[in-house]
Protein backbone atom coordinates (compact mmCIF):
# COMPACT_ATOMS: atom_id res chain seq x y z
CA UNK A 1 0.00 0.00 0.00
CA UNK A 2 1.40 3.35 -0.87
CA UNK A 3 0.94 6.11 1.74
CA UNK A 4 1.71 9.81 1.36
CA UNK A 5 3.04 11.45 4.71
CA UNK A 6 2.25 15.02 4.09
CA UNK A 7 0.13 17.65 3.38
CA UNK A 8 0.03 17.96 -0.73
CA UNK A 9 2.52 15.46 -1.37
CA UNK A 10 1.30 14.13 -4.21
CA UNK A 11 3.03 15.84 -6.15
CA UNK A 12 5.86 13.26 -5.66
CA UNK A 13 5.39 10.72 -7.80
CA UNK A 14 6.52 14.14 -10.91
CA UNK A 15 8.91 15.10 -9.31
CA UNK A 16 10.84 11.94 -8.66
CA UNK A 17 9.84 10.94 -12.71
CA UNK A 18 7.73 7.43 -11.55
CA UNK A 19 4.45 6.18 -11.28
CA UNK A 20 1.57 6.67 -12.26
CA UNK A 21 0.31 10.07 -13.25
CA UNK A 22 -3.15 11.12 -10.81
CA UNK A 23 -6.14 9.32 -11.81
CA UNK A 24 -8.19 12.18 -10.51
CA UNK A 25 -11.59 11.96 -9.19
CA UNK A 26 -14.06 9.63 -9.83
CA UNK A 27 -17.56 8.55 -9.23
CA UNK A 28 -18.31 5.20 -10.59
CA UNK A 29 -21.43 4.31 -13.42
CA UNK A 30 -22.68 1.34 -14.20
CA UNK A 31 -23.24 0.51 -18.03
CA UNK A 32 -25.45 -1.71 -20.13
CA UNK A 33 -24.02 -5.56 -18.91
CA UNK A 34 -21.05 -6.80 -21.16
CA UNK A 35 -19.70 -2.93 -21.62
CA UNK A 36 -17.02 -2.39 -19.15
CA UNK A 37 -17.46 -1.29 -16.00
CA UNK A 38 -16.06 1.81 -15.42
CA UNK A 39 -14.52 4.42 -13.31
CA UNK A 40 -12.18 1.68 -11.35
CA UNK A 41 -9.80 4.54 -8.96
CA UNK A 42 -7.22 2.42 -8.75
CA UNK A 43 -6.88 2.29 -13.00
CA UNK A 44 -7.31 5.98 -13.15
CA UNK A 45 -10.84 5.90 -15.56
CA UNK A 46 -13.70 8.34 -15.80
CA UNK A 47 -16.10 9.93 -13.39
CA UNK A 48 -19.27 12.32 -13.09
CA UNK A 49 -17.18 15.84 -12.23
CA UNK A 50 -13.86 14.28 -14.63
CA UNK A 51 -15.14 12.36 -17.63
CA UNK A 52 -12.04 11.85 -19.71
CA UNK A 53 -10.03 13.07 -17.11
CA UNK A 54 -6.69 12.75 -19.27
CA UNK A 55 -8.35 13.94 -22.19
CA UNK A 56 -9.79 17.25 -20.63
CA UNK A 57 -6.56 18.60 -18.31
CA UNK A 58 -6.73 22.59 -18.91
CA UNK A 59 -3.11 23.36 -19.73
CA UNK A 60 -0.39 21.27 -17.67
CA UNK A 61 0.29 17.84 -18.01
CA UNK A 62 2.64 15.67 -16.26
CA UNK A 63 5.25 13.18 -18.07
CA UNK A 64 6.35 10.39 -16.19
CA UNK A 65 9.85 9.08 -16.79
CA UNK A 66 8.12 5.58 -17.07
CA UNK A 67 6.72 6.69 -20.55
CA UNK A 68 2.98 7.07 -19.48
CA UNK A 69 1.57 10.18 -20.70
CA UNK A 70 -1.33 12.42 -20.42
CA UNK A 71 -2.51 15.10 -23.26
CA UNK A 72 -4.27 18.25 -21.85
CA UNK A 73 -6.73 18.13 -25.16
CA UNK A 74 -10.34 17.32 -25.96
CA UNK A 75 -12.92 17.71 -28.59
CA UNK A 76 -12.05 19.85 -31.56
CA UNK A 77 -12.58 23.51 -31.90
CA UNK A 78 -12.49 26.15 -34.95
CA UNK A 79 -11.74 29.32 -34.39
CA UNK A 80 -13.06 31.81 -35.93
CA UNK A 81 -10.95 33.88 -39.03
CA UNK A 82 -10.15 37.57 -38.10
CA UNK A 83 -11.97 39.48 -40.18
CA UNK A 84 -10.72 42.52 -42.43
CA UNK A 85 -9.64 45.28 -39.73
CA UNK A 86 -8.60 48.60 -40.19
CA UNK A 87 -6.12 50.08 -37.72
CA UNK A 88 -6.06 54.19 -36.74
CA UNK A 89 -3.21 55.42 -35.79
CA UNK A 90 -3.28 58.48 -33.72
CA UNK A 91 -2.23 61.87 -35.28
CA UNK A 92 0.97 63.13 -33.89
CA UNK A 93 0.93 66.12 -31.65
CA UNK A 94 2.19 69.41 -33.28
CA UNK A 95 3.24 70.06 -36.90
CA UNK A 96 5.42 68.42 -38.84
CA UNK A 97 8.11 70.85 -38.91
CA UNK A 98 8.22 70.92 -35.28
CA UNK A 99 8.51 67.29 -34.96
CA UNK A 100 11.91 67.66 -37.32
CA UNK A 101 10.22 68.55 -40.94
CA UNK A 102 9.85 67.01 -43.92
CA UNK A 103 13.84 66.27 -44.55
CA UNK A 104 13.67 63.35 -41.62
CA UNK A 105 10.98 61.53 -43.50
CA UNK A 106 12.11 60.05 -46.78
CA UNK A 107 9.40 58.37 -47.65
CA UNK A 108 7.37 61.32 -47.21
CA UNK A 109 4.48 59.59 -45.44
CA UNK A 110 1.40 60.79 -44.41
CA UNK A 111 0.48 61.87 -40.30
CA UNK A 112 -2.53 59.39 -40.69
CA UNK A 113 -2.24 55.70 -41.50
CA UNK A 114 -5.07 53.29 -42.24
CA UNK A 115 -3.81 49.64 -42.50
CA UNK A 116 -5.76 47.36 -44.48
CA UNK A 117 -5.37 43.38 -44.59
CA UNK A 118 -6.19 40.49 -42.11
CA UNK A 119 -3.97 40.43 -38.96
CA UNK A 120 -2.42 37.05 -39.75
CA UNK A 121 -1.53 34.70 -36.80
CA UNK A 122 1.60 34.56 -38.10
CA UNK A 123 2.23 37.90 -36.94
CA UNK A 124 4.54 37.52 -33.64
CA UNK A 125 4.40 40.16 -30.81
CA UNK A 126 6.26 39.96 -28.01
CA UNK A 127 3.69 39.40 -24.47
CA UNK A 128 6.39 38.86 -22.19
CA UNK A 129 9.77 39.01 -22.27
CA UNK A 130 11.61 36.39 -19.90
CA UNK A 131 15.61 36.88 -19.24
CA UNK A 132 15.30 37.54 -22.97
CA UNK A 133 13.36 34.64 -24.47
CA UNK A 134 10.32 35.86 -25.99
CA UNK A 135 6.51 34.60 -25.25
CA UNK A 136 4.39 35.96 -28.08
CA UNK A 137 0.97 36.75 -28.25
CA UNK A 138 0.67 33.66 -31.10
CA UNK A 139 2.80 31.43 -28.12
CA UNK A 140 -0.40 32.12 -25.66
CA UNK A 141 -3.15 32.13 -27.92
CA UNK A 142 -2.14 28.44 -29.13
CA UNK A 143 -1.93 27.07 -25.73
CA UNK A 144 -5.14 29.05 -24.53
CA UNK A 145 -7.11 27.05 -27.91
CA UNK A 146 -5.95 23.85 -26.46
CA UNK A 147 -7.43 24.97 -23.08
CA UNK A 148 -10.60 26.22 -24.94
CA UNK A 149 -10.81 22.84 -26.69
CA UNK A 150 -10.27 21.09 -23.91
CA UNK A 151 -13.31 22.91 -22.07
CA UNK A 152 -15.61 21.89 -25.39
CA UNK A 153 -15.18 25.58 -26.38
CA UNK A 154 -17.86 26.28 -23.72
CA UNK A 155 -16.15 29.49 -22.29
CA UNK A 156 -17.06 32.63 -20.87
CA UNK A 157 -15.67 35.99 -22.37
CA UNK A 158 -14.73 36.84 -18.77
CA UNK A 159 -12.97 33.41 -17.80
CA UNK A 160 -11.42 33.69 -21.33
CA UNK A 161 -9.65 37.01 -20.44
CA UNK A 162 -8.75 35.30 -16.89
CA UNK A 163 -7.72 31.85 -18.58
CA UNK A 164 -5.64 33.81 -20.98
CA UNK A 165 -3.60 35.47 -18.18
CA UNK A 166 -3.37 32.11 -16.18
CA UNK A 167 -2.00 30.76 -19.42
CA UNK A 168 0.82 33.33 -19.86
CA UNK A 169 1.82 32.80 -16.22
CA UNK A 170 1.98 29.22 -16.80
CA UNK A 171 4.24 30.06 -20.25
CA UNK A 172 6.46 31.79 -17.85
CA UNK A 173 7.15 28.88 -14.93
CA UNK A 174 7.89 26.92 -18.19
CA UNK A 175 10.21 29.36 -19.81
CA UNK A 176 11.82 29.61 -16.12
CA UNK A 177 12.46 25.81 -15.85
CA UNK A 178 13.71 25.10 -19.33
CA UNK A 179 16.27 27.91 -18.92
CA UNK A 180 17.28 26.43 -15.80
CA UNK A 181 17.52 23.10 -17.09
CA UNK A 182 20.16 24.46 -19.47
CA UNK A 183 22.20 26.44 -16.86
CA UNK A 184 22.30 23.35 -15.42
CA UNK A 185 23.23 21.23 -18.27
CA UNK A 186 19.82 19.08 -17.88
CA UNK A 187 18.42 20.12 -21.19
CA UNK A 188 16.12 18.02 -23.01
CA UNK A 189 17.03 17.05 -26.47
CA UNK A 190 14.34 17.38 -29.36
CA UNK A 191 14.44 13.47 -29.92
CA UNK A 192 13.21 13.00 -26.02
CA UNK A 193 10.44 15.83 -26.94
CA UNK A 194 9.95 13.92 -29.97
CA UNK A 195 9.38 10.61 -28.95
CA UNK A 196 7.26 11.78 -26.11
CA UNK A 197 5.22 13.61 -28.77
CA UNK A 198 4.68 9.83 -30.72
CA UNK A 199 3.55 8.13 -27.35
CA UNK A 200 1.16 10.94 -26.77
CA UNK A 201 -0.35 10.78 -30.05
CA UNK A 202 -0.27 6.36 -29.99
CA UNK A 203 -1.30 6.51 -26.33
CA UNK A 204 -4.01 8.92 -26.15
CA UNK A 205 -5.42 9.32 -29.60
CA UNK A 206 -4.54 6.44 -31.05
CA UNK A 207 -3.67 7.35 -34.01
CA UNK A 208 -0.05 8.91 -35.69
CA UNK A 209 1.74 11.46 -35.45
CA UNK A 210 0.73 13.47 -38.41
CA UNK A 211 -3.24 12.84 -37.40
CA UNK A 212 -2.23 14.78 -33.88
CA UNK A 213 -0.47 17.53 -35.74
CA UNK A 214 -3.79 17.31 -37.83
CA UNK A 215 -5.94 18.17 -35.08
CA UNK A 216 -3.65 20.50 -33.38
CA UNK A 217 -4.16 22.78 -36.13
CA UNK A 218 -7.77 22.60 -36.29
CA UNK A 219 -8.39 23.64 -32.80
CA UNK A 220 -5.92 26.46 -33.16
CA UNK A 221 -3.35 25.01 -31.57
CA UNK A 222 -0.06 23.33 -33.16
CA UNK A 223 2.28 20.53 -32.42
CA UNK A 224 5.23 23.22 -31.08
CA UNK A 225 3.01 24.46 -28.45
CA UNK A 226 2.35 21.31 -26.89
CA UNK A 227 5.56 20.10 -27.73
CA UNK A 228 7.36 23.11 -25.68
CA UNK A 229 4.89 21.69 -23.36
CA UNK A 230 6.51 18.75 -22.72
CA UNK A 231 9.63 19.75 -23.10
CA UNK A 232 8.73 21.92 -19.84
CA UNK A 233 7.47 19.00 -17.72
CA UNK A 234 10.56 16.87 -18.87
CA UNK A 235 13.03 19.87 -18.42
CA UNK A 236 12.27 20.39 -14.86
CA UNK A 237 11.57 16.67 -13.92
CA UNK A 238 15.48 16.13 -14.77
CA UNK A 239 16.48 19.55 -12.91
CA UNK A 240 14.64 17.81 -9.93
CA UNK A 241 16.56 15.18 -10.33
CA UNK A 242 19.98 16.68 -10.38
CA UNK A 243 20.06 19.39 -8.13
CA UNK A 244 17.26 18.39 -5.43
CA UNK A 245 16.92 15.00 -5.52
CA UNK A 246 20.59 13.95 -4.37
CA UNK A 247 20.85 16.53 -1.31
CA UNK A 248 17.36 14.89 -0.18
CA UNK A 249 18.44 12.96 3.33
CA UNK A 250 15.75 10.31 5.47
CA UNK A 251 17.07 8.80 8.38
CA UNK A 252 16.14 4.86 9.24
CA UNK A 253 15.10 6.34 12.14
CA UNK A 254 12.13 8.72 10.67
CA UNK A 255 11.05 5.83 8.39
CA UNK A 256 10.31 3.39 11.43
CA UNK A 257 9.00 6.08 13.46
CA UNK A 258 6.16 6.73 10.86
CA UNK A 259 5.61 2.79 10.23
CA UNK A 260 5.00 2.41 13.74
CA UNK A 261 2.71 4.93 13.73
CA UNK A 262 0.86 4.37 10.67
CA UNK A 263 0.07 0.89 12.61
CA UNK A 264 -0.71 2.78 16.05
CA UNK A 265 -3.48 4.30 13.18
CA UNK A 266 -4.90 1.42 11.99
CA UNK A 267 -8.48 1.26 11.79
CA UNK A 268 -8.82 5.38 11.58
CA UNK A 269 -10.08 6.74 8.56
CA UNK A 270 -7.87 8.03 5.75
CA UNK A 271 -9.20 10.47 2.94
CA UNK A 272 -8.22 10.15 -0.80
CA UNK A 273 -8.63 14.14 -1.29
CA UNK A 274 -7.87 16.58 -4.79
CA UNK A 275 -7.36 20.07 -3.93
CA UNK A 276 -7.62 23.37 -6.12
CA UNK A 277 -5.59 25.62 -3.94
CA UNK A 278 -5.62 29.63 -5.21
CA UNK A 279 -3.47 32.27 -2.83
CA UNK A 280 -4.58 35.44 -2.27
CA UNK A 281 -3.46 38.53 -0.10
CA UNK A 282 -5.60 40.51 2.13
CA UNK A 283 -6.43 42.91 -0.92
CA UNK A 284 -6.80 40.15 -3.57
CA UNK A 285 -9.20 38.04 -1.24
CA UNK A 286 -12.28 39.37 -2.69
CA UNK A 287 -10.93 38.56 -6.15
CA UNK A 288 -9.66 35.05 -5.41
CA UNK A 289 -12.73 33.88 -3.89
CA UNK A 290 -15.09 35.32 -6.98
CA UNK A 291 -12.43 33.42 -8.77
CA UNK A 292 -12.92 30.26 -6.60
CA UNK A 293 -16.73 30.80 -6.51
CA UNK A 294 -16.35 30.30 -10.75
CA UNK A 295 -14.19 27.58 -10.62
CA UNK A 296 -17.19 25.70 -8.36
CA UNK A 297 -19.58 26.19 -10.73
CA UNK A 298 -18.04 25.03 -13.66
CA UNK A 299 -17.06 21.79 -11.84
CA UNK A 300 -20.98 21.64 -10.60
CA UNK A 301 -21.48 22.08 -14.56
CA UNK A 302 -19.37 18.86 -15.13
CA UNK A 303 -15.75 20.52 -15.76
CA UNK A 304 -12.72 17.94 -15.13
CA UNK A 305 -11.51 18.68 -11.40
CA UNK A 306 -8.11 17.41 -12.93
CA UNK A 307 -7.84 19.84 -15.94
CA UNK A 308 -9.04 22.70 -13.62
CA UNK A 309 -6.22 21.38 -10.94
CA UNK A 310 -4.03 21.39 -13.50
CA UNK A 311 -4.93 25.16 -14.62
CA UNK A 312 -5.66 27.18 -11.75
CA UNK A 313 -4.30 25.34 -8.67
CA UNK A 314 -1.32 27.29 -7.70
CA UNK A 315 -0.25 24.12 -4.89
CA UNK A 316 2.41 21.96 -6.65
CA UNK A 317 0.32 19.20 -6.54
CA UNK A 318 -1.30 20.86 -9.92
CA UNK A 319 1.20 18.76 -11.88
CA UNK A 320 -0.70 15.63 -10.89
CA UNK A 321 -4.20 17.67 -10.66
CA UNK A 322 -4.31 18.84 -7.76
CA UNK A 323 -4.29 14.44 -6.40
CA UNK A 324 -3.23 15.06 -2.18
CA UNK A 325 -2.92 11.41 -2.31
CA UNK A 326 -4.69 9.29 0.97
CA UNK A 327 -4.53 11.43 4.00
CA UNK A 328 -4.94 11.31 7.35
CA UNK A 329 -6.95 14.64 8.85
CA UNK A 330 -4.16 15.03 11.04
CA UNK A 331 -1.91 15.82 8.28
CA UNK A 332 -4.40 18.22 6.86
CA UNK A 333 -4.89 21.76 7.72
CA UNK A 334 -7.71 22.71 9.95
CA UNK A 335 -9.69 24.09 7.68
CA UNK A 336 -9.28 21.50 5.54
CA UNK A 337 -9.73 18.86 8.15
CA UNK A 338 -12.91 20.31 9.23
CA UNK A 339 -14.54 20.35 6.14
CA UNK A 340 -12.84 16.57 4.94
CA UNK A 341 -14.52 14.98 7.94
CA UNK A 342 -18.10 15.24 6.72
CA UNK A 343 -17.59 14.62 3.12
CA UNK A 344 -18.57 11.76 0.95
CA UNK A 345 -16.93 10.17 -2.32
CA UNK A 346 -17.65 11.91 -4.99
CA UNK A 347 -18.45 15.28 -3.40
CA UNK A 348 -17.23 18.90 -3.72
CA UNK A 349 -16.60 21.24 -1.54
CA UNK A 350 -15.38 25.00 -0.99
CA UNK A 351 -13.88 27.24 -1.18
CA UNK A 352 -13.15 26.76 1.89
CA UNK A 353 -10.71 30.02 3.45
CA UNK A 354 -7.35 29.12 4.85
CA UNK A 355 -4.39 30.78 5.82
CA UNK A 356 -2.97 32.35 2.68
CA UNK A 357 -5.96 31.65 0.40
CA UNK A 358 -8.80 29.78 -0.69
CA UNK A 359 -9.00 25.86 -1.38
CA UNK A 360 -11.49 23.69 -3.15
CA UNK A 361 -11.62 20.31 -2.07
CA UNK A 362 -13.20 16.90 -4.02
CA UNK A 363 -13.42 13.85 -2.19
CA UNK A 364 -11.99 10.92 -4.38
CA UNK A 365 -12.56 8.19 -1.89
CA UNK A 366 -12.16 6.65 1.75
CA UNK A 367 -10.79 3.88 3.50
CA UNK A 368 -9.65 2.78 7.30
CA UNK A 369 -6.13 2.78 7.48
CA UNK A 370 -4.60 -0.59 7.35
CA UNK A 371 -7.88 -2.54 7.48
CA UNK A 372 -9.40 -3.75 4.64
CA UNK A 373 -12.24 -2.34 2.87
CA UNK A 374 -15.19 -4.60 1.92
CA UNK A 375 -15.53 -2.55 -1.78
CA UNK A 376 -12.40 -4.27 -2.88
CA UNK A 377 -14.19 -8.14 -2.81
CA UNK A 378 -14.17 -9.42 -6.14
CA UNK A 379 -18.04 -10.33 -7.07
CA UNK A 380 -19.18 -13.00 -9.45
CA UNK A 381 -22.57 -11.43 -10.58
CA UNK A 382 -25.14 -12.23 -13.19
CA UNK A 383 -26.89 -9.65 -14.67
CA UNK A 384 -30.65 -9.97 -16.21
CA UNK A 385 -32.14 -7.53 -18.68
CA UNK A 386 -35.21 -6.90 -20.79
CA UNK A 387 -36.15 -4.51 -22.91
CA UNK A 388 -39.51 -2.61 -23.27
CA UNK A 389 -40.97 -2.30 -26.72
CA UNK A 390 -40.33 1.26 -28.14
CA UNK A 391 -43.89 3.15 -27.12
CA UNK A 392 -44.61 0.93 -24.27
CA UNK A 393 -46.10 2.95 -21.56
CA UNK A 394 -45.12 3.29 -18.30
CA UNK A 395 -47.80 1.60 -16.79
CA UNK A 396 -47.20 -1.34 -19.08
CA UNK A 397 -43.53 -1.17 -18.16
CA UNK A 398 -43.80 -1.16 -14.44
CA UNK A 399 -46.57 -3.76 -15.07
CA UNK A 400 -43.77 -6.39 -16.69
CA UNK A 401 -41.05 -5.29 -14.84
CA UNK A 402 -42.55 -6.86 -11.64
CA UNK A 403 -43.16 -9.86 -13.63
CA UNK A 404 -39.87 -10.00 -14.65
CA UNK A 405 -38.56 -9.43 -10.68
CA UNK A 406 -40.73 -12.07 -9.97
CA UNK A 407 -39.89 -15.19 -12.06
CA UNK A 408 -35.90 -13.96 -11.59
CA UNK A 409 -36.14 -14.05 -7.71
CA UNK A 410 -37.88 -17.39 -8.17
CA UNK A 411 -35.16 -18.69 -10.02
CA UNK A 412 -33.74 -20.60 -6.73
CA UNK A 413 -30.02 -18.91 -7.36
CA UNK A 414 -27.62 -18.74 -10.10
CA UNK A 415 -27.54 -21.84 -11.31
CA UNK A 416 -31.64 -21.46 -12.25
CA UNK A 417 -31.49 -18.24 -13.35
CA UNK A 418 -30.31 -18.65 -17.35
CA UNK A 419 -33.65 -21.13 -17.69
CA UNK A 420 -35.72 -18.49 -15.88
CA UNK A 421 -34.51 -15.64 -18.18
CA UNK A 422 -35.09 -17.58 -21.40
CA UNK A 423 -38.65 -18.40 -20.65
CA UNK A 424 -39.56 -14.32 -20.33
CA UNK A 425 -37.10 -13.17 -22.96
CA UNK A 426 -34.38 -12.16 -21.21
CA UNK A 427 -30.51 -11.46 -21.42
CA UNK A 428 -27.90 -12.97 -18.98
CA UNK A 429 -24.28 -11.55 -18.73
CA UNK A 430 -22.08 -13.11 -16.13
CA UNK A 431 -19.10 -11.58 -15.06
CA UNK A 432 -16.90 -13.20 -12.09
CA UNK A 433 -14.22 -10.10 -11.55
CA UNK A 434 -16.46 -7.59 -10.56
CA UNK A 435 -15.03 -5.38 -7.62
CA UNK A 436 -17.67 -4.21 -5.55
CA UNK A 437 -16.02 -0.47 -5.56
CA UNK A 438 -16.66 -0.77 -9.65
CA UNK A 439 -20.47 -0.49 -8.72
CA UNK A 440 -22.51 2.67 -8.75
CA UNK A 441 -22.85 4.06 -5.31
CA UNK A 442 -26.58 2.85 -4.75
CA UNK A 443 -25.83 -0.84 -5.89
CA UNK A 444 -22.55 -1.02 -3.77
CA UNK A 445 -24.21 -1.63 -0.30
CA UNK A 446 -26.76 -3.43 -1.46
CA UNK A 447 -24.96 -5.93 -2.92
CA UNK A 448 -22.58 -6.11 -0.24
CA UNK A 449 -25.37 -7.17 1.96
CA UNK A 450 -26.76 -10.01 -0.28
CA UNK A 451 -26.29 -13.20 -0.07
CA UNK A 452 -25.07 -15.83 -2.93
CA UNK A 453 -28.31 -16.99 -4.93
CA UNK A 454 -29.77 -13.24 -4.00
CA UNK A 455 -31.00 -10.45 -6.75
CA UNK A 456 -31.29 -6.93 -6.46
CA UNK A 457 -34.55 -5.25 -6.94
CA UNK A 458 -34.87 -4.00 -10.87
CA UNK A 459 -33.75 -1.31 -11.67
CA UNK A 460 -33.49 0.83 -15.01
CA UNK A 461 -35.84 2.90 -17.31
CA UNK A 462 -38.77 2.33 -19.79
CA UNK A 463 -36.38 3.56 -22.63
CA UNK A 464 -33.33 1.65 -21.24
CA UNK A 465 -35.06 -1.41 -20.10
CA UNK A 466 -35.12 -3.22 -16.56
CA UNK A 467 -32.16 -4.86 -15.10
CA UNK A 468 -31.36 -6.97 -12.12
CA UNK A 469 -28.11 -8.28 -10.62
CA UNK A 470 -27.75 -11.87 -9.10
CA UNK A 471 -24.80 -12.23 -6.85
CA UNK A 472 -23.16 -15.64 -7.81
CA UNK A 473 -20.14 -15.69 -5.32
CA UNK A 474 -17.56 -13.57 -3.30
CA UNK A 475 -14.17 -13.44 -2.55
CA UNK A 476 -13.56 -11.45 0.36
CA UNK A 477 -10.54 -8.76 0.28
CA UNK A 478 -7.45 -9.67 2.49
CA UNK A 479 -6.51 -7.35 5.19
CA UNK A 480 -4.05 -4.65 4.22
CA UNK A 481 -0.77 -4.69 5.36
CA UNK A 482 1.30 -1.92 6.16
CA UNK A 483 3.94 -0.62 3.79
CA UNK A 484 7.04 -1.48 3.66
CA UNK A 485 10.58 0.38 4.50
CA UNK A 486 11.18 1.38 0.80
CA UNK A 487 8.01 2.45 0.12
CA UNK A 488 7.86 4.15 2.72
CA UNK A 489 11.45 5.88 2.53
CA UNK A 490 9.97 6.70 -1.25
CA UNK A 491 7.33 8.70 0.05
CA UNK A 492 9.16 10.88 2.61
CA UNK A 493 12.00 11.35 -0.20
CA UNK A 494 9.00 12.43 -2.31
CA UNK A 495 7.55 15.09 0.08
CA UNK A 496 11.01 16.59 0.95
CA UNK A 497 11.44 17.09 -3.02
CA UNK A 498 8.41 18.57 -3.70
CA UNK A 499 8.76 21.04 -0.58
CA UNK A 500 11.83 21.71 -1.89
CA UNK A 501 10.74 21.97 -5.99
CA UNK A 502 8.34 24.85 -4.18
CA UNK A 503 11.03 26.34 -3.11
CA UNK A 504 12.62 26.41 -5.91
CA UNK A 505 10.26 27.67 -8.39
CA UNK A 506 9.77 30.56 -6.22
CA UNK A 507 13.32 31.50 -6.50
CA UNK A 508 13.36 31.60 -9.91
CA UNK A 509 10.56 33.59 -10.54
CA UNK A 510 11.66 36.24 -7.69
CA UNK A 511 14.93 36.45 -9.72
CA UNK A 512 13.53 36.57 -13.48
CA UNK A 513 14.07 39.53 -15.53
CA UNK A 514 10.35 39.72 -16.60
CA UNK A 515 9.15 42.56 -19.18
CA UNK A 516 5.30 42.78 -20.38
CA UNK A 517 4.03 44.10 -23.06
Amino acid sequence: MAVQTGYRAGVSQSARGSGPVSSGPVQPQFDMWGKALRANPAQGQSSRIDQTVMMKSKNRVSFPRAGRVALSVALALMLPATSLMAQQAPAPGGDSEAAGGPGNDPFNLPDTVTLFGKITPNLRRATAIVNGDIITGTDVDQRLALVIAANGGKISDEERTQLRAQVLRNLIDETLQIQEAKTADATIDDSEVNDTFARVAQENFHQDVNALEAYLARVGSSAASLKRQIKGELAWQRVLRKNVQPFINVSQEEVKELIAKMQAQKGTDEYHVGEIYLSATPESKPSVAANANRIMDQLRQGGSFVAYARQYSEASTKVVGGDLGWVRLSQLPTELAGAARDMQPGQLTGPVEMRGGFSILYMIDKRKVLTSDPRDAILALKQISIEFPKGMSEADANKRATDFSTAIKGAKGCGGVDAAAQKIGATVVANDQVKARDLPAALQQTILGMQPGDSTQPFGSVAEGVRMLMLCGREEPKDASAPNFDQVLGQMEDERVNKRAQIYMRDLRRDAIIEYN
